[in-house]
């Protein structure tokens, strides 16, 4: 695809790499059989094809207008177009640039500013968590829209991870900028099950959000200032060889940690270390393979099926499918079969269901039908925002995987228990 590139943009990092990535593109359309967006709305500018062809219309200096902000709005940015694409476009980086070109030519209205301002600042905040209390406590008295979108107040169960034994392995944990309000019980869960495989957790301090939030909302210098941030803080542990890996356990975290290398491959100070950071980074399912064999005779797995929601930046971002699934099975878990239509995204995607919550939720809906069918005790996943976006639309309990993992190993009685 030919592109004539704008005099704004002419030799410029952010053209010549869209450039380059337009030049990749065949446009033959094969994106759009996979695209969740292009399914639900039928509109060849809600599928990738067609937001390639807006991107490529701001590059040439075209017109942009607020058209052209929704119809990027839209796009979850699921990667599942990627996975599809026979030409390897790397439309995930095409639209982030799109976005951004499109934040700074055209202004959004008063409101959805305001909105998009207070996801930002608001969940990287450290007033998030005790917004989030006072929310729950008055959560009954809260619109429907709002009501949905906060998880119930934990009430029991095994939050606190408690002071690590000292272990000879040892690695990072990114603690993550919601999840520990959100779902306390994960981090400890990640850390209770990895101890019982003689693995120590390290929490650095100063580490918080990895990013994506920032790049959701366009905001591509705040997210790499996040990275920044957690690049200092994690180095004195890394430098000096104390952790071996730095694990993730939101898996839209872990891809953009994976990422950070390739994200300040120009920074002359940032550019050594992200690559090494990216390098140690692991997902807390590659850990599976080793924890298997070192756990197997440890838990008792009650009856029941467990149902496996693979998220998107986790089998289309990380290139990661089927490995949660397999070693669950492993370990004895009744784990169904793989659901129809297991590659959509559930339409979490970050701030997605925030900002777009009527395709959002139609896409959740459409996922939770697939999961019915098979009637599971327990839907499982690995991101804290599909976990939370599913568990909204069903009374089915929906958790992280290590969760119930960790329940097993604590003796629990039932997969999904606290």
């Amino acid at each position: 695809m030919q592109t004539k590139l704008s005099p704004e943009f002419k030799d410029t990092q952010r053209g010549n790499a869209a450039d380059a990535i337009l030049r990749s593109c065949v446009h033959c359309g094969f994106c759009n059989a996979t695209c969740p967006t292009y399914q639900l709305l039928g509109d060849e500018l809600d599928g990738p094809r067609g937001r390639i062809y807006l991107i490529k219309q701001l590059l040439e200096g075209g017109e942009a207008g607020r058209s052209t902000q929704v119809h990027l709005d839209r796009c979850l940015t699921c990667l599942n177009c990627e996975t599809t694409c026979p030409s390897g476009v790397e439309y995930g980086k095409l639209v982030s640039i799109g976005r951004e070109l499109i934040e700074e030519r055209v202004a959004r209205p008063p409101l959805e500013r305001l909105k998009r301002w207070a996801l930002k600042e608001g969940l990287t905040s450290a007033f998030f968590s005790p917004a989030l209390r006072v929310a729950q406590t008055f959560r009954r008295w809260l619109p429907d829209e709002w009501r949905h979108k906060l998880p119930i107040r934990p009430t029991g169960g095994r939050e606190a991870a408690g002071p690590a034994p000292a272990r000879d392995r040892k690695m990072l944990l990114l603690a993550g900028c919601v999840q520990p309000a959100m779902m306390p019980n994960v981090n400890g869960a990640t850390a209770r099950v990895l101890d019982a495989a003689g693995i120590q957790i390290l929490v650095a301090a100063g580490a918080g959000c990895c990013g994506a939030l920032r790049e959701h909302l366009a905001d591509h210098a705040g997210g790499l200032n996040d990275a920044r941030r957690n690049i200092n803080a994690w180095w004195p542990l890394v430098a000096d060889g104390t952790v071996e890996a730095i694990v993730v356990n939101a898996s839209a975290c872990g891809l953009a940690v994976k990422q950070y290398g390739e994200a300040l491959r120009g920074d002359a100070v940032y550019a050594e270390k992200a690559a090494r950071i990216s390098a140690l980074t692991r997902d807390l399912s590659e850990l599976l393979p080793e924890l298997v064999p070192l756990l197997r005779d440890r838990v008792r797995v009650p009856a029941g099926r467990v149902a496996v929601h693979t998220p998107c930046t986790l089998q289309h971002g990380q290139g990661l499918r089927g490995g949660v699934d397999a070693h669950l099975a492993d370990l004895g878990f009744q784990v169904s079969p793989p659901i129809a239509e297991s590659h959509l995204c559930c339409g979490s995607a970050g701030t997605y269901s925030v900002l777009q919550p009527t395709l959002a939720n139609q896409l959740r809906d459409r996922k939770l039908a697939q999961f019915a069918a098979l009637e599971p005790r327990v839907i499982v996943s690995a991101n804290v925002g599909c976990i939370q976006h599913l568990q909204s639309g069903t009374s089915t309990p929906v958790q992280h995987w290590i969760e119930v993992l960790d329940a097993v190993l604590a003796g629990g009685t039932e997969a999904g228990s606290p």
